[in-house]
C-alpha cells in the first residue's frame, strides 16, 4: 500500500525583503480534511496561492518544495501546471458573489468549468456529471436551476455552486479559502457539510482555510495553527480543541464563546 502523502510541502516565501512564510511544513492525505487556522494576515491564503502557483511576487521569491503525488509543483512548466489546476487541484474562493459571473446562467458556468479539461466528452456525459455534482452539494439537479443567474440564488446556494464547480472533475485536492466568511451562522452550517462528505466519498484531500474555529471543529481530521507566517501547532482536531499546546492556540481556543457540549457536538 502506498503511504506517500497526497500533498507534502516545506516552503519559504519573501516579499520586498520581508518573510511572509517561514519554514511552513504540512502533509495532507487522501480522504483527510486538514484545517489551517489563524488570524487574518498570518499567511493562510498566501500558502494556498503558493500551492496553486498563483502567487505573483514581482519583488519576492518562493522556495522549497511542494510535492503533489510526489511531483514538485514549484519546478513544473506553466503549461503542465495549468493541466493540474481545476482538475487535480481545485480552489473554492470566499466570496461567491464576486467569483461567479453575474451575466451568465449557472448552467453556462458549469459547462465552461467542464470544457476547460473535458472538451472532447459527449454532451450526455457532461450533463450527467453536472447533475451528479449538483446532488453531491445538495443543490437541485434539474434544468430550471441551471437556467438561473447568480443573482437568483441565495448566498449559501451560490457558495455550493462554487463548491460544485470545484469538484466537477473530482480533484484529488480541494483548497477552500475562507468559504464561510461571507455567510451568516445558519448558512455556514449548510455550506461546511459538503466538505467532509465529499472528502470521504471522493477520497479527496481537503485543505480548509478559516479563522472560524466552530466550522473547523465540525469537519476537520487535523488542524494546523498558523501565526505570523509559521505553523506553530499541528495536531488532531480533538487535541487542538481539548489539549492545545502552543500559547497562541490557547488564546484562539479561549476566545471561543462558551458553547455547552461543544466537544460532543464536534464529535470529540
Amino acid at each position: 500500500m502506498n503511504s506517500e502523502p497526497l500533498l507534502s510541502l516545506h516552503v519559504n516565501a519573501r516579499y520586498a525583503r520581508k518573510a511572509v512564510l517561514r519554514d511552513v511544513a504540512l502533509e495532507l492525505n487522501r480522504g483527510e480534511v486538514l484545517s489551517l487556522v489563524g488570524q487574518s494576515g498570518c499567511g493562510k491564503s498566501t500558502l494556498a496561492l503558493c500551492i496553486l502557483r498563483l502567487l505573483h511576487l514581482k519583488r519576492g521569491t518562493v522556495d522549497g518544495r511542494i510535492l503533489f503525488q510526489g511531483t514538485d509543483l514549484l519546478v513544473l512548466r506553466e503549461r503542465d501546471m495549468r493541466a493540474i489546476r481545476g482538475k487535480e487541484i481545485a480552489l473554492v474562493l470566499q466570496s461567491p458573489i464576486s467569483a461567479l459571473n453575474p451575466v451568465l446562467r449557472i448552467g453556462t458556468q458549469f459547462n465552461e468549468a467542464w470544457n476547460v479539461h473535458r472538451s472532447d466528452s459527449s454532451r450526455r456525459e457532461r450533463e450527467c456529471e453536472i447533475a451528479e455534482t449538483l446532488r453531491r452539494v445538495s443543490l437541485p439537479a434539474d434544468p430550471s436551476f441551471l437556467r438561473r443567474y447568480p443573482s437568483e440564488l441565495s448566498v449559501g446556494q451560490a457558495q455550493r455552486v462554487l463548491i460544485g464547480m470545484a469538484v466537477l472533475h473530482r480533484p484529488l485536492l480541494l483548497i477552500a479559502d475562507e468559504p464561510t466568511s461571507a455567510l451568516d451562522v445558519l448558512t455556514q452550517s449548510e455550506v461546511i457539510g459538503p466538505f467532509a462528505s465529499l472528502s470521504r466519498e471522493l477520497k479527496m484531500g481537503v485543505l480548509f482555510i478559516s479563522h472560524d474555529l466552530l466550522s473547523v471543529g465540525a469537519i476537520s481530521d487535523r488542524v494546523a495553527v498558523m501565526h505570523a507566517g509559521e505553523i506553530v501547532e499541528n495536531q488532531s482536531a480533538r487535541d487542538i480543541f481539548m489539549r492545545p499546546m502552543h500559547p497562541y492556540t490557547r488564546q484562539l481556543i479561549g476566545a471561543l464563546p462558551a458553547i455547552p457540549n461543544f466537544d460532543a457536538a464536534a464529535g470529540f
